[in-house]
């Protein structure tokens, strides 16, 4: 008779270690990495106040079209440079959290698609939707969620960097996977996980605004020729 025996648990570990390496592992295809960070990464000091976004229309006394490119491209870093949207736009393969950008807990990693590694993807504990916590903390009182839910490829990490060198990042089709100026309008206005940061769900803050007026934004930057601030 052929006795089957059920493998060790230090066998089981081993072997999962060893998948979700080799998972990591594997050469990935993509554009050159943003350039390092030319600053720390911190919070923005007006992150927990009420910061109002302006409109497009705000910035049509400006009569240098330059000018008012970068003066709009400049307001619509209150939502880039917000910890709602540079969370998911790391340096590194780990995601942060909150207003302060902690790093991820329970530990996670980007993996080889930015959607986390084998026996801790994204939508392990990420749904279709925002979740309400039952046993809520000050610091817990939902769980994100969004269908599509996945760090920004590092090619595109915004964080401790300046809007200069986020605005040139966004602009390079070799970074932004071939985007043009109208696809990047219609990525902002329109995108339903860029959508999330104004709807986070319970005991979060959302980004000023409203993606419409976020959306106009970038549609008025990119017909003044989509200059970028110099730092």
């Amino acid at each position: 008779m052929l006795h089957l025996h059920r493998p060790s648990k230090a066998l089981v570990i081993a072997l999962g270690v060893a998948l979700s390496l080799a998972a990591t592992a594997v050469a990935q295809n993509r554009a050159p990495e943003a350039p390092a960070p030319s600053r720390p990464a911190v919070a923005p000091k007006k992150a927990s106040e009420d910061i109002k976004l302006k409109s497009a229309s705000d910035f049509d006394n400006i009569k240098d079209e330059k000018e008012r490119s970068i003066a709009i491209f400049e307001e619509t870093g209150k939502v880039l440079l917000n910890p709602r949207c540079v969370n998911c736009h790391p340096a590194g393969d780990r995601p942060l959290q909150g207003l302060d950008m902690h790093p991820h807990q329970p530990p996670v990693e980007r993996g080889q698609a930015n959607f986390g590694v084998p026996g801790m993807m994204c939508n392990t504990c990420h749904g279709p939707n925002n979740v309400k916590v039952i046993a809520q903390s000050d610091d817990i009182k939902s769980i994100p969620g969004n269908p599509n839910w996945h760090l920004a490829p590092i090619e595109m990490a915004w964080q401790g960097r300046t809007l200069g060198e986020i605005c040139r990042q966004i602009k390079d089709k070799d970074r932004n996977g071939g985007k043009t100026l109208a696809d990047l309008v219609d990525h902002m206005a329109h995108d339903d996980l860029v959508g999330w940061a104004w709807h986070p769900g319970a005991g979060r803050k959302p980004v000023p605004g409203t993606q419409k007026q976020f959306g106009e934004l970038y549609k008025a930057w990119a017909a003044t020729g989509a200059h970028c601030p110099d730092s």
